[in-house]
């Protein structure tokens, strides 16, 4: 244990990998484990580890939310955000040591499968481009994932045995400067309740100057993906939709984001009328995408960039609202 590291991990509904994670992350430095109204015995079990701080919120506060509120409770200079199934291989040292050099504002290690395998692909991928989330949301990159839009976007041709700095790694698996988070206000909570933002941060603090380094030498195992599988699948088209407009509204140029949502709403129509052939139930969530699609196509942006994001305290109190520029609007 280092008195350098603190380790935020978010749960929802967690109870099936949070132990193990839990007694390999102590190893790194205190825990605390913020627990976004969980269901199950997340929470219970979060307490039965000897060491770990457990905050139990009584409202999903999302995970940018939850991360911000984890920072808050720890005093550590770096603080290493785990997936609660994401088990720790390694000391994490080597991350610290690389975040001493000057502009670098973060560190990642290598993702296995259980198998030892690395997670191409999802490890470390690059900033997304505008063209990146045309080519997601039209599914051409499920399609033909041999494209080169999508071979550049997801590292195909990356050595991911070799030390580096990259652009986008998980955030599943970072080490952060706690002065880079600070200077960068946190993480953006209107990404709510997941999805892009993790990106946002990283794209805010390359915009800073910022760097992120690369060590294959450390490692975690990634089970990955328990908490969005229990998500139903039109709230999870939801929630990744209305990220993906929300990202693009505050990173890219109008012209770009009226194309992306474009895109949505021939994607997301396409979906729509699969899924009613299909037999399933289309809700109003999902109908609610194409709504915002229109919304964004008519504005260049959407209605949440104009807005502030509320700042969350260490009780997971909402208190003041800090304003968020956003890029080319």
């Amino acid at each position: 244990m280092t008195d350098q590291v603190g380790v935020v991990i978010v749960t929802y509904n967690s109870e099936g990998f949070l132990e193990p994670c839990l007694e390999a992350a102590l190893r790194a430095g205190p825990a605390v484990v913020i627990d976004n109204a969980s269901g199950d015995s997340t929470v219970a079990k979060a307490r039965r580890v000897e060491g770990v701080r457990v905050v139990a919120n009584t409202r999903n506060l999302g995970f940018a939310g939850a991360v911000n509120q984890g920072f808050r409770l720890l005093s550590t200079p770096y603080v290493l955000l785990l997936n609660p199934d994401a088990i720790l291989g390694t000391s994490v040292e080597p991350l610290v040591a690389a975040c001493h050099a000057e502009k670098t504002g973060a560190a990642t290690g290598q993702l296995v499968h259980p198998t030892g395998e690395p997670q191409f692909g999802f490890t470390v991928r690059r900033l997304p481009r505008w063209e990146t989330l045309v080519f997601e949301v039209l599914g051409l990159n499920r399609l033909w994932p041999s494209n080169p839009v999508n071979r550049r976007y997801r590292c195909r041709a990356l050595d991911l045995t070799q030390p580096q700095f990259v652009e986008q790694p998980a955030g599943a698996f970072l080490l952060i400067k706690r002065t880079v988070w600070e200077e960068l206000g946190g993480f953006d909570e209107r990404f709510h309740p997941l999805w892009f933002e993790d990106v946002d941060f990283l794209a805010r603090m390359a915009a800073a100057g910022y760097r992120v380094w690369y060590d294959p030498q450390v490692w975690a195992v990634h089970h990955g993906g328990h908490s969005i599988a229990q998500l139903p699948p039109v709230d999870r088209q939801r929630y990744w939709y209305d990220s993906l407009l929300h990202y693009a509204a505050k990173h890219f140029a109008p012209w770009q984001v009226r194309t992306i949502a474009a895109a949505v709403l021939i994607g997301a129509f396409g979906r729509m009328v699969t899924g009613v052939l299909g037999g399933r139930v289309v809700g109003e969530q999902f109908v609610g995408v194409l709504k915002q699609a229109v919304d964004v196509l008519r504005l260049g942006r959407t209605r949440a960039v104009e807005t502030g994001h509320p700042e969350v305290d260490m009780d997971g109190k909402r208190t003041k609202v800090r304003k968020t520029q956003s890029h080319g609007l």
